[in-house]
């Protein structure tokens, strides 16, 4: 018996990364997993060798939902859960800032997250309940230099999380945030996207990066954060709503002066 045995979930940014990770896991959970992301070659790929369903799914747009929504139901009739996992980021200087490039994070990220919630929500509400996972970040908790934008729109995310988990637990449905430090992917490691790069060679070296600044001496991986995003969506938190999971090795924990 998986933990998520007949339930249907969507997963965003499924091409990659802790996307991927989670689709992966869900499938092995039991899990009818609809895999979306604007990266269809890689998605595609993914969802065929797990035996899943792919969708195109630019978070930002609200056709896109509509048509992803009307893409799991015919594939697999209704929608347990959402895990809205597609996010970028941008490093820059508030103040250097460009308002397009403000905009664009706050589209994918905020925005996406918010769009994913009202196309999602009432169709996990009419299977009879559910639950929809937030990947909001360490940045959602406090403050970092250089990723303004990035943690503008976490904190945000945070917001939605909250007032969603009030407005729609009568109707059975939990929403919950997951809040990842550094996870070894392409959105912090990029020499993943390099096909001559050693995954292994980079995420070495920023291991020994996060040895001086998280206690438990590493970047994370995906894969822990798709055992979270696994947790808060099968029943081992069924009474757990509207609150942020930090999983960041201790990076918030403090700072070490010794």
């Amino acid at each position: 018996m998986g933990k998520l045995d007949g339930r249907v979930v969507v997963v965003t940014g499924a091409a990659r990364g802790q996307g991927e990770q989670e689709a992966r896991l869900f499938t092995a959970e039991g899990a009818r997993v609809l895999l979306t992301d604007v990266l269809d070659d890689q998605g595609e790929a993914v969802a065929k060798a797990l035996g899943q369903s792919y969708a195109h799914l630019d978070v930002a747009c609200e056709a896109d939902w509509a048509a992803a929504v009307t893409a799991a139901k015919e594939a697999y009739g209704r929608i347990d859960g959402l895990v809205n996992n597609a996010g970028i980021l941008r490093f820059n200087a508030l103040v250097d800032t460009p308002l397009d490039e403000f905009m664009n994070v706050v589209r994918v990220n905020q925005v996406g997250c918010f769009l994913g919630i009202k196309a999602v929500a009432p169709e996990i509400a009419a299977a009879g309940g559910g639950t929809i996972v937030n990947t909001a970040s360490y940045t959602a908790m406090t403050g970092m230099a250089a990723v303004g934008t990035y943690a503008a729109t976490k904190h945000a995310i945070l917001g939605l999380t909250r007032v969603a988990a009030i407005e729609l637990a009568r109707q059975r449905v939990r929403v919950n945030a997951m809040c990842p430090g550094a996870i070894d992917t392409p959105m912090s490691n990029p020499a993943r996207l390099d096909p001559d790069a050693d995954p292994e060679e980079t995420s070495g070296a920023l291991d020994e990066l996060y040895r001086r600044l998280v206690p438990l001496g590493r970047i994370g991986r995906p894969e822990e954060v798709a055992r979270l995003a696994l947790f808060l969506t099968c029943d081992d938190s069924s009474y757990i709503t509207g609150q942020p999971f930090v999983i960041d090795g201790g990076w918030l924990a403090g700072v070490a002066v010794v």
